[in-house]
């Protein structure tokens, strides 16, 4: 008697249905490379490009990515044949909770990218779709260095963004491959150009010459000064002009920022007020710059972030504004013309580490401090912070499994 084969279950039908719906074909032999502690470091170091799948097999949302990712990872490799050019891999953080306290994962799934084994501070948070994914290797692909062909180009470059020029006497040159490195890990954060050859020549009257053309139009260009062959050295100068002391908080970056685990020090201004701008980034300059590290300098546009506005009772019309956000409370500094006192800023934050501002949210001001009305009230002038507003667009729960133990306890 000829045996029929048993049709497919009902989760069988239901995921082919969401993959054609998806416009994909059944996922084939997808070459997804699984990492553990003896090749990690081997693989990611020999990628050009590595998208890295960090999952738990428990998690839905990871078993919902798993077809996905390796159909992604089909795609990608039709185009990218050198295996050594792109690498989709995966790490099992059940089976290797080393690697995953190594990277500071804290939800699952989590896909971060990596170039010639330095992990981008981006990780990808796009759709979950075979297109998307793919797209993203693909622009990771293009090349981030656009080239100049005459001089007449660096005088129209755009200078509402950060630039970064080098000259070269020729493309195959080992200045020349240290330059495109840098340009592929901060290709987010600045736009990178070269000349070479003739065209470049009138700017290489002592070697290959790198210069950076910060925001705004007469503002003096700034010279790399250190080798060129030194990796290290051209990143660490790069990132610094790229990666700016006080950055912009949208709606788009806030996940990511929430992410980093640090409190905000946000200054709410109006998008057209730069001056206020301008002032509280020279001020966190002079009086905080020991503190990167330990506090997130941010601006953000009052229009776009009325609802935290409202959170701290105020609105656009009381901006510039400046707050922090702890991810516990908010707290206002007391006066957007404080920031003339010297020291008022760093107080501000000091008070923040040291816990008190939020021990006097629960106790009133401290002893020693003079608070008008305080001896009237018994000592017990507490404050009332809101509680936070920014924690919110943190990673959600709808899209991933956020692990509730301490992140060095993975």
């Amino acid at each position: 008697m000829k045996l029929l084969a048993a049709p497919p279950s009902l989760d069988t039908r239901f995921v082919t249905v969401i993959l054609l719906m998806m416009g994909l074909s059944t996922p084939g032999q997808a070459e997804i490379t699984s990492l553990d502690t003896n090749n990690i470091d081997d693989v990611l170091n020999n990628a050009g490009v590595a998208l890295v799948n960090f999952y738990a097999d428990w998690c839905r949302f990871s078993q919902m990515l798993h077809p996905i990712f390796e159909e992604a990872s089909n795609i990608v490799r039709e185009e990218f044949p050198d295996t050594k050019q792109v690498v989709f891999a995966r790490v099992d953080c059940d089976q290797h909770s080393d690697i995953a306290q190594r990277y500071r994962i804290t939800k699952y799934p989590t896909l971060k990218l990596f170039r010639n084994g330095m992990m981008m501070k981006r990780e990808y948070r796009g759709q979950r779709s075979v297109v998307a994914i793919a797209d993203f290797i693909r622009q990771q692909k293009v090349d981030p260095v656009k080239e100049i062909h005459s001089m007449e180009e660096v005088n129209t470059v755009d200078r509402s963004k950060r630039n970064i020029i080098g000259y070269f006497e020729k493309k195959d040159s080992d200045n020349y491959h240290t330059y495109e490195k840098v340009a592929n890990i901060l290709r987010d954060d600045c736009t990178f150009l070269a000349a070479f050859g003739a065209v470049s020549e009138s700017e290489r009257f002592s070697g290959d010459n790198v210069i950076y053309k910060p925001l705004g139009e007469n503002v003096p260009d700034m010279v790399y000064l250190g080798s060129l062959t030194n990796f290290d050295l051209t990143y660490a100068w790069a990132q610094d002009k790229c990666v700016p002391l006080v950055r912009e908080i949208t709606f788009e970056n806030g996940e990511e920022l929430t992410e980093e685990g640090i409190p905000f020090l946000i200054l709410f201004h109006v998008k057209e007020d730069t001056d206020s701008l301008e002032k509280f980034q020279q001020e966190v300059a002079r009086q905080l710059i020991s503190e990167k590290g330990s506090i997130n300098f941010l601006h953000a546009d009052c229009d776009k972030f009325r609802h935290p506005l409202l959170h701290i009772q105020k609105t656009p019309a009381d901006c510039p504004v400046i707050a922090i956000d702890s991810f516990r409370h908010m707290y206002v500094f007391p006066d957007f013309k404080d920031l003339d006192t010297p020291g008022k800023l760093r107080q501000f934050v000091v008070d923040l580490h040291s816990g008190k501002l939020h021990r006097e949210f629960h106790h009133g001001p401290d002893p020693t401090d003079s608070t008008p009305g305080q001896e009237e009230m018994g000592g017990e002038v507490a404050s009332s912070p809101p509680e936070s507003s920014f924690k919110k667009l943190g990673p959600s729960e709808t899209r991933y499994t956020i692990l509730t133990r301490d992140r060095d306890e993975l």
